[in-house]
């Protein structure tokens, strides 16, 4: 499938699945957002989810909230590209807005977990770029989940029992960063982003921009 984007040379590209994982409070929502607000291109895939809305969240922007019921038969119409159940909630990445994206040219980014990650590298693997973010310290990690404030005792502690199986899967990623800075993490991410842009088999439009090259050289 080829795209109908174009990249900041003009020449067509298909867009990228780019995705940031990490142990909860290890920055990835924080670099998503940066992301999102400096990089021209690139769009937040929208989960759909049965947990309920935060404070300060939007559906349809933060996530499209969904009953478990109805999350169950998008599941089973294989309308998700990936899904996971997360303390007891369930999480998932419709395939349409996607799938119409990268076809536009247009990056998409996920911010997901493991499990997430590995189906979407099953189902699309030549579109997936993964990228898992590490924090410097479990000491650093638990004063970021509390300064959150979002979240009680027991779910911290849940968290920080979680983050040692969820970082045990760091070797399936394309690339680490470890969040020592935000800027600097920041720094990095967009920089792999923007080398993967340029990646010889995503510009679909190559053969026929350097043929025109060929023909003026030689005209």
């Amino acid at each position: 499938m080829t795209s109908g984007g174009h990249g900041t040379d003009g020449v067509e590209r298909r867009g990228l699945m780019f995705v940031l994982s990490s142990p909860s409070g290890a920055g990835k929502t924080t670099l998503s957002r940066m992301l999102i607000d400096r990089m021209p291109g690139l769009k937040m895939s929208v989960s759909a989810t049965t947990r309920s809305m935060r404070p300060g969240e939007v559906n349809g922007k933060d996530y499209t909230f969904v009953d478990k019921a109805t999350f169950d038969a998008m599941v089973k119409a294989d309308e998700l590209l990936e899904w996971a159940t997360v303390f007891d909630n369930s999480y998932g990445t419709p395939r349409g807005p996607v799938e119409a994206a990268l076809s536009a040219g247009q990056d998409v980014l996920f911010d997901i977990d493991w499990q997430g990650t590995q189906q979407l590298k099953q189902k699309a693997r030549a579109d997936v770029v993964s990228v898992f973010i590490l924090p410097p310290s479990a000491s650093d990690l638990e004063k970021r989940l509390h300064s959150r404030a979002q979240d009680s005792d027991e779910v911290i502690r849940k968290r920080m029992s979680r983050a040692s199986d969820e970082m045990s899967h760091w070797a399936e990623y394309d690339y680490i960063v470890i969040n020592h800075n935000v800027d600097d993490a920041f720094a990095e991410v967009q920089s792999i982003l923007k080398a993967e842009r340029l990646k010889r088999e995503r510009q679909t439009g190559l053969v026929s921009f350097v043929r025109g090259l060929q023909g003026q050289l030689q005209g």
